[in-house]
């Protein structure tokens, strides 16, 4: 029994299966953010900063440095040490803003694009391919469970979360 629901053993069995794919996506998932960041050479954060700055481009938007600041979460001078860390590694440029004369827009550089494409990219494609072999009500079912899962293990209104040991 587990908070109440009857679960047969042959439901735990498959559960615990269920519990250790998680932890297989998991690791997989960080082995390819720790592969990816060496062979660019480049921190989790700017990583993060490169991806946001390819779906901007993608979308045909233009970035500003406090777009970036606001996306990682970070202070404003943790974003100029950081465009200046990309720029300096040829990942971004900087160029005035189209209708701001004041502000700078932030765009990665060709290379860096397929260098990601090539790397991150290649397997985020082959995640969409899993997706794709499903049937509509089997991607229903996971969306579902991941959604739950997320919900059920939030930390939004745990108290030991928020609190100092």
């Amino acid at each position: 029994m587990t908070d109440g629901v009857r679960v047969s053993q042959a439901d735990l069995d498959q559960i615990g299966r269920l519990m250790q794919a998680l932890v297989t996506l998991r690791e997989t998932e960080q082995a390819i953010l720790d592969a990816s960041e060496k062979y660019m050479k480049l921190s989790a954060q700017d990583m993060r900063a490169l991806h946001y700055l390819i779906v901007a481009r993608n979308r045909d938007a233009t970035v500003t440095p406090s777009m970036i600041a606001a996306h990682l979460k970070i202070s404003p001078a943790s974003t100029t040490k950081l465009l200046n860390r990309l720029e300096r590694g040829g990942h971004i440029v900087r160029n005035m803003h189209p209708t701001d004369r004041r502000a700078f827009a932030i765009a990665i550089t060709p290379e860096t694009a397929v260098a990601a494409k090539e790397t991150v990219g290649r397997q985020h494609a082959r995640r969409v391919h899993a997706a794709a072999r499903l049937t509509s009500d089997e991607r229903e079912t996971v969306i579902r469970f991941l959604l739950d899962m997320a919900q059920e293990i939030s930390i939004t209104d745990a108290e030991w979360a928020t609190q100092a040991p």
